[in-house]
């Protein structure tokens, strides 16, 4: 699923994701859990402001980036 993500950048472009939207809806990422990387592609495993977890993984195989939303777990409350 496609997403929009909003990102800090520092020493590289889209460096880590601050917040993104799922249709109108704007999550805040509250922490950064984890990061990782393969070819083409970087992953970021995320808690947002509604206490779940979502991975967002940013593809740069072509000229622009493309954030799609690979994972979500509902926190158990």
């Amino acid at each position: 699923m496609r997403v929009r993500v909003e990102c800090y950048s520092g020493y590289k472009v889209d460096e880590r994701p601050l917040c993104f939207f799922l249709g109108n809806r704007r999550f805040e990422i509250w922490e950064v859990l984890d990061q990782w990387y393969s070819p083409g592609n970087s992953y970021f495993r995320v808690k947002a402001d509604d206490g779940n977890l979502y991975v967002l993984r940013n593809c740069w195989e072509e000229d622009a980036p493309q954030w799609t939303l690979e994972a979500f777990r509902q926190e158990v409350r």
